[in-house]
């Protein structure tokens, strides 16, 4: 199945990603260059550290379907 710290750990920093993204959208107002700084080293790596967990969560896509309840 996989190592349920790193999943659990992406899947929550991909939540915070998905959070900071709805801020953009709805009020324009982005938490990360807040805290961070605007696209200094510090906030790039914050959402470099983002891209990357949602780009391992792919691997989820395998594991849909998987056992629980399927009608098959």
């Amino acid at each position: 199945m996989g190592n349920k710290y790193l999943d659990g750990t992406a899947l929550t920093i991909v939540i915070i990603g998905a959070l900071n993204w709805a801020l953009i959208g709805l009020f324009r107002f982005d938490l990360v260059a807040f805290i961070f700084g605007d696209m200094s080293w510090l906030s790039r790596i914050v959402y470099v550290i983002v891209g990357l967990c949602g780009l391992y969560l792919i691997t989820f896509y395998m594991h849909l379907g998987n056992g629980r309840g399927d009608a098959a």
